[in-house]
């Protein structure tokens, strides 16, 4: 069997304990909800079990822990940063809401009262 073959096993094996486990969490619904999460849980960790012993699973949490390694880099904003990109949007929406607004009654009042000659009573 080539390695590629077993590889495609492997993920369809996977697959199928995930399925497994989420037909256990509804089959299981007159249960505990502990018990039913518990099925769950374990249909998850056979399917990434088997999964990281496949070609493409080994891939896949190369890629997640790069992701991982990548995202600690980030430099998020402060809160005082956070608080103060908010004020800017708000204050944007505001002044945009206000503008429009004006925009809509001029437009209003040029077309019904001076172009159509209609008074609202």
């Amino acid at each position: 069997m080539t390695g590629q073959m077993s590889d495609k096993i492997k993920i369809a094996i996977a697959v199928l304990c995930v399925v497994a486990g989420v037909a256990a969490y509804y089959l299981l619904s007159s249960s505990a909800a502990v018990l039913r999460l518990v099925a769950l849980m374990a249909g998850m960790i056979a399917g990434g079990a088997v999964a990281w012993f496949s070609a493409p699973g080994q891939q896949f949490f190369a890629f997640a822990r790069e992701s991982v390694t990548e995202a600690k880099k980030v430099v998020w904003p402060s809160r005082k940063e956070s608080l103060q990109t908010t004020g800017v949007v708000f204050a944007f929406v505001v002044v945009m809401a206000v503008f429009l607004w004006v925009s809509d009654k001029s437009l209003e009042v040029l077309l019904y009262d001076v172009i159509l000659g209609w008074k609202k009573s």
